[in-house]
């Protein structure tokens, strides 16, 4: 059979990240291989988000640009798959005739049979079927295309929470959570592969294990990861507030492989707001949240994503965002300007938001982050940290890049580290994006992140 190239254009979040490598995986039988170079590729694939209006046009914008590329080579086969294919289905042919596939959420694993189906009947093809598991695939060997020390496993897929502005629960389905014993096999041939750090990914990881009777829950589960030999640290995103319990806050203190690092979205700082978004929680519940957590583990970094322009939020429900926001002092925030999603409550809200006044309220948030997190990462020069190396800077070939267990990235020189190691760099130079730091010579007799060289956040 000949070899054919795939190339994969991964949009949005950890979860399209990790579906694009269960696709490369997939179409291996169909000897695809992967190939960074996209004129060189048999078969381009844009695994694309709708989570945001923004991230929804980029798609149809790179759509168009592939468009001329289908002339110049008929036989370039190109397909849709992910959340905005979900949402679209047909459509998208209206505005991009040049696709030959589109498919959902849901068909995933039925990629390889649209490839084929393709290539046999030369005709488009639609696959929204709402049935399949998407993300929740029997994982047997990892497929990388370069030499890494991170990945990705998707431990459940799905929401049950219906935030009024999320689109998630209707394109992404009902939470549905992967058996404990598949994760951990997965998870152990990522290891057996030179993985070193795993992020626990899914729409509400707290709330894994709650529905599917697997006798084991989201704290117990990273108890059975964190035993894992040859594994060095754990993460996991996303966290609804309401969902974090005090069993998954003291985990920060009793699991050593548990990085320093949590993930907790507030949204809002207004109560109001916060309960027309359908959060189910109120600031008072999430501030004593964030006490908990800071009183089991003071290094703790804690990062937010926050929506400004909520149709409805008032000026007093704009202070209130920015006043949580200094009591809490993120190390630092994803920050959205509300937009209508298709079929969620909030898009038949009234009083909407002028774009102005979202822009303007945008601008000062960030602005009031950037001082935060630049602060932060002041704090830390002179101190030691432990970063994983996770291959080249992308600032300068001569240098390596990594990240600490508060998530911080580090930039260092050292000739001799090699990806995946965990190493001592003392931080030199604090910038508002990264770290520069300074590889601490000896650090082949280096203990690792159990044996304490610094713990400051």
């Amino acid at each position: 059979m000949k070899q054919k190239r795939v190339h994969i254009i991964t949009m949005g979040c950890q979860m399209n990240v990790y579906d694009s490598e269960q696709m490369l995986r997939l179409l291996a039988p169909l000897n695809f291989r992967p190939t960074s170079q996209l004129h060189k590729a048999d078969l381009i694939i844009i695994n694309t988000c709708s989570i945001r209006e923004k991230a929804e046009h980029k798609v149809y914008s790179l759509l168009g640009r592939l468009a001329r590329m289908k002339r110049l080579r008929p036989d370039l086969m190109i397909g849709v798959g992910g959340c905005v294919a979900q949402q679209e289905g047909h459509r998208l042919f209206e505005r991009a005739p040049h696709v030959d596939i589109v498919f959902g959420t849901f068909g995933l694993e039925r990629l390889p049979s649209l490839v084929q189906q393709v290539n046999n009947q030369k005709k488009h093809i639609v696959d929204i079927n709402p049935r399949g598991t998407s993300g929740l695939l029997c994982v047997t060997e990892p497929v990388f295309q370069t030499e890494r020390a991170t990945a990705f496993v998707t431990i459940m897929q799905g929401c049950d929470n219906f935030c009024t502005y999320c689109v998630v629960p209707y394109l992404r389905g009902r939470e549905v959570s992967r058996k404990p014993e598949a994760i951990l096999e997965e998870i152990r041939l990522l290891v057996k592969n030179g993985i070193r750090e795993v992020t626990l990914i899914g729409q509400n990881v707290n709330s894994y294990g709650r529905k599917n009777g697997h006798g084991c829950n989201f704290p117990v589960l990273l108890e059975q990861v964190n035993d894992i030999e040859g594994l060095r640290r754990i993460r996991f995103t996303t966290s609804h507030p309401k969902d974090l319990s005090d069993q998954l806050i003291n985990a920060f203190s009793r699991l050593d492989k548990l990085a320093a690092h949590i993930h907790l979205p507030v949204q809002s700082g207004s109560n109001r707001v916060l309960k027309r978004m359908n959060r189910g929680y109120t600031r008072e519940d999430y501030l004593k949240k964030i006490a908990k957590l800071r009183s089991v583990r003071p290094d703790i970094a804690i990062t937010s994503d926050i929506i400004v322009g909520f149709p409805g939020e008032e000026t007093t429900d704009f202070e209130a965002t920015v006043d949580l926001i200094q009591q809490v002092g993120f190390d630092s925030f994803f920050l959205f300007k509300y937009s209508d999603r298709p079929n969620v409550p909030a898009a038949k809200f009234s009083n909407k938001v002028p774009e102005a006044i979202k822009r303007k309220r945008f601008n000062r948030l960030s602005e009031i982050q950037g001082r935060f997190t630049l602060e932060k990462n002041k704090a830390l020069v002179g101190t030691i940290q432990e970063v994983l190396v996770e291959g080249r800077s992308k600032k300068s070939h001569h240098q390596l890049t990594g990240r600490t267990p508060c998530n911080r990235s580090v930039n260092f020189s050292d000739c001799t580290a090699r990806v995946g190691q965990v190493l001592p760099v003392r931080i030199v130079e604090a910038f508002s994006h990264s770290l520069l730091g300074s590889s601490v010579k000896g650090h082949e007799e280096y203990v690792g992140e159990n044996g304490g060289i610094s713990h400051a956040a």
